[in-house]
């Protein structure tokens, strides 16, 4: 077994063939991002590609979030150390956030791991920086704050992967960031209102919460889920958005399609954990749009009760395959898409969902399932003073580098590339400045499609009025 020592002397070995100042290249961005964009649409529900195109088209910052497709293809283009693990792969600020453990313990990590893959450890770094700079334009903070949120990221990152290179591997496993410790560590008074309210809105989110805020009574008083288009939208009902030749409208209902789901769901579960699920029936099932990038990809929101009608809901969220599979030399080592998220989930994460597990669908589609909502809050960057922006950033730059050393067993040896000084930073803010300016004029170009007709940007607006009772 290799020693720490060694590990890091390897790291800073690795700075004669990739310097880390040369980290500040943005790579192969010679290209048309049109067709990248539209690749990355292929194999979505065509009716809800305008819709994706919608939410991109709203600032830089959401076409950013929307197509991580042309960043991947970017970046490999560019040089890093030679250390291929676990990664993140579509590592924005927005994809980070609280939730809770399966003992009701609320986290602070990573939290969106579609994109999960082998790959560089600074594909990660690189957007989450480059993200930040994104935002803080996007915000109109300013010049200084800009400069200040990037170099933050960078060196939580690194100070989080030097300490996590002294710990055993039991210490680094079992290294998280919970919400009380950042009330214990706050300082600004600003900072700690908003993580108390962060938390306070974490208890909140529960499935008791939501269920009168989706679910209705039914003609024959059975509980189900209520259609609220574009977001959410039964599949055999008038409201459906699929399309008329859909495989899955084949189907008489949704009972078959959920069978198959379940089947193949309840054998990745822990024994404890199937016999939970067994104490529920499910009422309902129906489609549910989410997020930006995701927009188009199939997920569906199973409503489950137990016998004394507490709800359950479930998420049963399309994996297809990641975007870096096609930029890196390593492959993906599991032949179930849905099963490289969750097992990119449980490596990266501290502790992860009660429910988390992948399943296939009749059709071929692979998927991984989750606690739709519970407990689970995002940052509200728009609310942020320029203070609380930084602690974000740092907090965020603390979360990747703990994932990181988790999934890797690394960390002495990223540590050891990093070194002491701001040369990493100094590398990273220069390559966010690129690329933010490479994402202006790539947005520019989606704009102009939209405004010419090659692509069809559509707004929820636009959606809910065509299905007007």
């Amino acid at each position: 077994m290799t020693s720490s020592t060694d590990l890091m002397a390897r790291g800073k070995h690795a700075r004669r063939q990739c310097p880390r100042a040369s980290q500040a290249l943005l790579g192969d961005i010679r290209r048309d991002p049109l067709p990248l964009i539209e690749a990355s649409s292929k194999g979505r529900v065509k009716a809800l590609v305008p819709l994706r195109y919608g939410r991109m088209l709203v600032s830089p910052f959401t076409f950013y979030r929307g197509n991580a497709l042309l960043q991947a293809h970017d970046l490999a283009g560019t040089p890093n150390m030679g250390l291929v693990t676990p990664i993140c792969g579509d590592c924005h600020l927005m994809n980070f956030g609280g939730f809770a453990t399966p003992e009701r313990n609320l986290l602070f990590s990573v939290n969106d791991f579609d994109e999960a893959h082998p790959g560089p450890w600074e594909w990660d770094l690189k957007r989450l920086v480059a993200s930040f700079l994104i935002a803080a334009r996007h915000l109109r903070h300013s010049p200084d704050t800009q400069e200040r949120v990037c170099r933050e990221v960078v060196g939580a990152y690194q100070q989080s992967m030097t300490e996590s290179s002294h710990l055993g591997a039991l210490a680094t496993w079992y290294n998280a960031i919970t919400y009380d410790d950042l009330i214990g560590e706050t300082q600004s008074k600003a900072t700690l209102a908003h993580i108390q309210r962060t938390m306070d809105k974490a208890q909140r989110r529960t499935h008791a919460r939501l269920l009168p805020k989706i679910t209705e009574l039914g003609e024959h008083g059975q509980l189900q889920i209520r259609d609220d288009l574009p977001q959410i939208f039964h599949l055999h009902k008038k409201s459906s958005l699929l399309d008329a030749n859909d495989d899955w409208l084949r189907m008489n209902n949704w009972h078959p399609l959920y069978a198959a789901f379940e089947r193949d769901y309840r054998p990745t579960l822990q024994g404890d954990r199937r016999a939970l699920l067994d104490r529920f029936t499910v009422q309902d099932l129906a489609f549910k749009v989410v997020g930006v990038g995701s927009v188009g990809t199939r997920c569906l929101v199973a409503l489950l009760t137990d016998e004394q009608q507490h709800p359950l809901f479930l998420q049963f969220k399309e994996a297809r395959r990641s975007v870096l599979a096609g930029y890196v030399k390593q492959k993906n080592p599991w032949r179930h898409e849905g099963q490289r998220v969750v097992e990119g989930q449980r490596l990266m994460q501290a502790a992860s969902d009660l429910f988390l597990g992948w399943t296939r669908g009749p059709t071929g589609r692979d998927f991984y399932v989750r606690q739709l909502r519970d407990m689970k809050v995002s940052a509200e960057l728009e609310t942020f003073d320029a203070e609380t922006f930084t602690g974000y950033a740092r907090l965020c730059g603390r979360a990747l580098a703990r994932a990181h050393a988790k999934a890797s067993g690394m960390a002495a040896c990223i540590s050891g590339y990093i070194g002491k000084s701001d040369a990493l930073a100094d590398a990273l803010f220069s390559y966010a400045t690129g690329y933010a300016e490479q994402n202006e004029r790539d947005f520019e170009a989606f704009q102009k499609a939209c405004r010419d007709g090659r692509l069809q940007a559509r707004s929820e607006a636009d959606f809910a009025a065509d299905h007007l009772p």
